[in-house]
């Protein structure tokens, strides 16, 4: 079974923060921003090691009663978020799909792109 990949890049305003991406492409955990590089990396090792926990995933509702996770490491401190889905069994998923993910070792670096 295909695993997928995190994906490393500069936001707009030249902060790096990462994608975790499914086999299939679709992004299903995003980063926070990180000023440097080593705290990105730091960043996805902490993915890694606690998107296969799945007292680590909250649920949340946005304004518009959309469900999304957020991913949490044992301090308690946020990961990475999910895009907001159509209902809780989508978000549900999703968050499967974090835990089977999470353990890769593939980083595509788009820094200098």
């Amino acid at each position: 079974m295909a695993l997928g990949w995190y994906e490393l890049k500069l936001a707009k305003d030249g902060q790096f923060m990462f994608n975790l991406k499914a086999a299939n492409s679709q992004v299903i955990l995003t980063s926070e921003l990180y000023r440097s590089r080593a705290a990105a990396e730091n960043g996805i090792a902490s993915v890694q090691k606690n998107g296969v926990l799945a007292e680590r995933f909250e649920f949340r509702e946005n304004k518009n009663g959309e469900p999304y996770f957020i991913l949490k490491a044992a301090n308690h401190q946020e990961i990475g978020r999910s895009e907001y889905y159509s209902a809780k069994a989508a978000a549900q998923k999703g968050v499967d799909s974090v835990m089977k993910n999470a353990a890769t070792t593939e980083i595509k670096d788009k820094t200098t792109a």
